[in-house]
């Protein structure tokens, strides 16, 4: 299930269209048709804690193609915050926020 990736209170924006937390999050990945997605590039930085005080954070940025069942295939541009959570010793990464934005030209095929 996706939505483990994202915290409990995490916030996806879609093209614009805001979706926040893990049942929001769950419906609205069971509404996307199959994918296919290339990533073509991406870079990670991290975030300085006067940003994020008191958790470790990195920024992700990604660009690639991606082709939905039925439709052509589009680049991308995607951002997220990835933010550290420990829990009973066990330190695992979780999105906070990803933000992805198709490009306007589609790619031909």
């Amino acid at each position: 299930v996706i939505t483990r990736l994202y915290t409990d209170d995490a916030t996806l924006v879609w093209n614009g269209n805001a979706v926040s937390g893990q049942e929001a999050l769950a419906k609205f990945f069971e509404m996307l048709p199959s994918s296919d997605f290339q990533v073509n590039s991406y870079d990670c930085q991290p975030v300085h804690e006067q940003a994020t005080p008191n958790q470790t954070t990195v920024l992700v940025v990604t660009c690639g193609t991606v082709k939905f069942d039925g439709n052509k295939q589009q680049y991308f541009n995607q951002n997220f915050l990835l933010t550290e959570q420990t829990t009973n010793n066990n330190t695992v990464w979780k999105v906070m926020s990803d933000c992805l934005r198709f490009q306007e030209s589609p790619i031909s095929e």
